[in-house]
């Protein structure tokens, strides 16, 4: 019987410029309102969407100015690497591994280009062994979470024993456009936050088993979410539909995944949930059959750090592992571009369920 991959530990990481939720409001409203009765319209949304601060790679000034697509796409390629390398410390300190134990890496982002790729660029910063196996994803967006730790599992349990090193970074708020006065840029504008994270998985060792995944991709639905590449950098595009196709289709196609595993949704205790706005979650509790309020990791998530994509969920992900009552399975899941649903699903040894991982200080 092949071994599953279990999850050592994750750990997050966010760049050191904190942006307030009114802050940012307030200068929207100064540097755009008197160009577009649109944004003033718009500025409501600010308050709506359940963010209280989100983290960015540059100061909130930077954003003032015009930035070409090369010089955003720079100082992603910086940012990105060093939160990375961040996140991947901090999670080996908790697992009590080294980085020479690497056997490889699964790094997933969306919102720059790197060639070498971004974990080639952090081999070097972390001395890692030469044989060390990548895979570098691009493309999944706000899914890339949980579509890229089933990724990173299925590279454990392939090679028994080895030490998969997940890595996830999202620069999102690179792709604010100063001239841009259409209704996605302010809507990514009040959503988008930059974060990195790290998992560790391997057939050995504690932490809960991933024991199963699965994808489903709506037919006639490119067009729901993705970007737009333009001069001046990534454009965001968001249909104004998402809420209403979660609330309507996301049921189904997550029972039809849970019955492969002989489980209902009554069965999950903890649903791991990417937060993609306040109207998403609401509409996620409806198609899971949760009370309202049930995603609190999730809505404090995005409370705290805002929509980073692909890494949102990991931060999800991390509170679950660390922090209150035990659970025996858990659902990750997250809605990305294709339009696409990915879940992952964790199950802990009942045993393991009295002794929660203490959370640090």
């Amino acid at each position: 019987m092949t071994a599953l991959a279990r999850v050592l530990g994750v750990a997050t990481a966010v760049p050191r410029f904190a942006l307030g939720q009114r802050e940012v409001m307030r200068r929207i409203e100064l540097a755009l309102g008197p160009r577009s009765p649109e944004i003033v319209r718009l500025l409501p949304m600010f308050a709506n969407t359940g963010i209280e601060r989100r983290y960015s790679c540059v100061p909130i000034e930077w954003y003032e100015e015009l930035h070409s697509w090369p010089e955003r796409n720079r100082v992603y390629l910086e940012s990105a690497v060093e939160l990375l390398e961040s996140a991947t410390r901090k999670v080996l300190r908790r697992a009590g591994r080294r980085s020479e134990e690497i056997d490889a890496i699964v790094a997933v982002s969306t919102t720059g280009i790197a060639t070498p790729s971004l974990d080639a660029l952090l081999m070097e910063r972390l001395g890692l062994r030469r044989t060390t196996e990548r895979l570098p994803i691009f493309g999944l967006g706000c899914a890339g979470g949980a579509i890229g730790l089933a990724r990173a599992a299925a590279m454990a349990r392939a090679n028994p024993g080895a030490l998969v090193l997940f890595l996830v970074v999202e620069l999102c708020a690179l792709s604010f456009r100063r001239d841009d006065f259409s209704k996605s840029n302010i809507v990514a504008t009040a959503l988008f936050g930059d974060g990195a994270a790290a998992a560790l998985l391997c057939s050995a060792g504690g932490g809960p088993s991933i024991v199963g995944n699965g994808e489903y991709t709506w037919p006639e639905s490119l067009d729901v979410m993705g970007w737009d590449v333009t001069d001046d950098g990534l454009r965001a595009i968001f249909s104004r539909d998402i809420p209403e196709l979660v609330t309507g289709k996301l049921h189904d196609v997550a029972t039809a995944f849970l019955r492969q595993h002989e489980l209902e949704l009554r069965d999950i205790d903890r649903f791991v949930c990417h937060p993609g706005g306040a109207k998403v979650l609401d509409a996620l509790e409806t198609a899971f059959e949760l009370t309202p309020g049930t995603l609190s990791d999730a809505r404090e998530v995005l409370r705290e750090y805002g929509n980073m994509s692909a890494a949102t969920v990991m931060f999800v992900l991390e509170r679950a592992l660390r922090r209150g009552t035990p659970w025996r399975r858990a659902l990750v899941s997250a809605l990305g571009p294709g339009f696409t649903a990915g879940f992952t699903l964790l199950e802990n040894d009942p045993r393991d369920l009295c002794h929660p991982e203490p959370v640090e200080g």
